[in-house]
């Protein structure tokens, strides 16, 4: 009897605790993490268990390729992108990328052409030609860029023209930096002279679509040379060996560079001229020696500017591009252009002496003096790299000057004008109708 009610109560008990415990499965919906939780409750306690989450590995796709130009060589330093995955091109201009999600491909390089390719990751290696911009620029000197009425009568004549670009001083003839620059050192030596905000007139400028390069003028430095007697060559001018005069006109390259500029443009980067050349030694080194000392500065600054996504071009004496030899200067267009994107002979037929090409005055002959710098730089230029000269436009009528921008145009390369008070006619300019490309 005892032990029946024992039993009873036993089963009574069962009962109770099968009451007050339950345990709850979540399913996942489409949109969320597997997971399980179980809740155990009882009279007066309750446990949860962790969630356990299953990770389901996305596909990965794998594109790579090569960019080359339109004459096939290969492209370095443009930007691939594929959605929010983007890689940049090697001295090979190859390049591979990995994505979950194949997309369209975006390539760009400052100075370029964009170009967008399909990709449906039905096909992983893709060789994709992209066209160099075909620069047709003015120049705005730090007078017209401190102007607000003469830089807007340069904004209208780019409007109205096939103008697609402007080349703003940043560090002018003799070293003069003309605005507020960050670089402690052109404030140390006394350089800064501000004329302008390159911020507000690369707003302006971009805001009209236009590209903007800024002139650096490297070794003629007068500021340098007065402060740092070990770097000066003569007169006024820096070694283009001193180290560290390289690293200070750097510094103001990729300060330009941060500021917005799409290309840099190095021009009296050379070992000078004239009678300066006769005192300061430089005759005394080798050809080999002054050339490489000029085409390492570029290679150095390229090196720091190209992954910041900066062109670089540099303006060269129009004559190296006809003679054989550097003229003294350490400027031959094949070493030089292996380091940049455009190389710009300034092509000046008022700077050239009586006879060349058999005429008095060269001068007289816009189209012809020109069409020759162009035919016998070409042809020197490593792979790849845009000519892209400077042309006359004072002491001219605007009839000539049309004549020298149409023997570039006739030779499908661009040209920038250069006026030392950045004043141009409309009818010196062609029309976008006018030119092709």
């Amino acid at each position: 009897m005892k032990l029946t009610r024992f039993r009873a109560l036993l089963a009574t008990l069962a009962l109770l605790v099968s009451a007050c415990v339950s345990v709850e499965v979540v399913s996942p919906t489409p949109t969320q993490p597997v997971s399980t939780t179980a809740a155990v409750t009882g009279p007066s306690t309750t446990w949860t268990t962790a969630p356990q989450t299953t990770i389901t590995s996305l596909p990965s796709f794998t594109l790579f390729g090569k960019v080359i130009d339109r004459a096939g060589s290969l492209v370095s330093g443009a930007t691939v992108a594929v959605g929010p995955e983007a890689i940049t091109t090697d001295s090979a201009g190859a390049f591979k990328i990995e994505t979950s999600s194949p997309t369209s491909v975006l390539i760009t390089k400052r100075g370029w052409t964009e170009v967008e390719v399909p990709w449906d990751a039905g096909s992983s290696f893709f060789i994709v030609t992209i066209e160099p911009m075909k620069v047709r620029g003015l120049r705005v000197g730090a007078g017209a860029a401190g102007d607000d009425a003469h830089f807007e009568r340069l904004l209208q004549l780019a409007e109205e023209t096939a103008v697609n670009a402007f080349v703003f001083d940043t560090k002018q003839e003799g070293g003069t930096v003309v605005y507020d620059t960050r670089v402690d050192d052109a404030h140390h030596v006394g350089a800064v002279d501000v004329w302008y905000d390159p911020v507000v007139r690369l707003a302006q400028t971009h805001d009209q679509g236009l590209y903007a390069i800024t002139r650096i003028v490297v070794f003629e430095d007068a500021f340098r040379a007065k402060a740092y007697p070990d770097e000066k060559l003569a007169g006024p001018w820096i070694d283009p060996r001193a180290e560290s005069a390289r690293s200070y006109n750097i510094d103001l390259a990729t300060e330009a560079c941060e500021l917005g500029f799409d290309e840099i443009q190095f021009d009296y980067v050379r070992f000078p001229a004239g009678r300066t050349a006769q005192v300061s030694g430089q005759l005394d080194l080798t050809q080999a020696e002054r050339v490489s000392a000029v085409e390492g500065f570029l290679a150095e600054a390229r090196k720091s500017l190209e992954p910041m996504g900066c062109a670089v071009s540099a303006a060269v004496f129009a004559i190296v591009v006809s003679v054989a030899n550097d003229q003294g200067l350490g400027q031959k267009p094949e070493e030089l252009s292996r380091q940049i994107e455009a190389l710009s002979p300034m092509v000046y037929p008022s700077h050239y002496g009586e006879g060349w090409l058999g005429f008095t005055d060269p001068n007289d002959h816009p189209y012809a003096v020109t069409a020759n710098a162009i035919d016998d730089a070409i042809p020197r230029l490593d792979p790849g790299t845009l000519l892209r000269p400077w042309l006359q436009a004072f002491w001219w009528t605007n009839s000539q000057i049309r004549e020298s921008i149409q023997a570039a145009e006739d030779r499908d390369v661009g040209w920038i004008l250069w006026n030392v008070r950045s004043n141009f006619d409309r009818e010196a300019l062609p029309g976008p109708d006018e030119v092709s490309g």
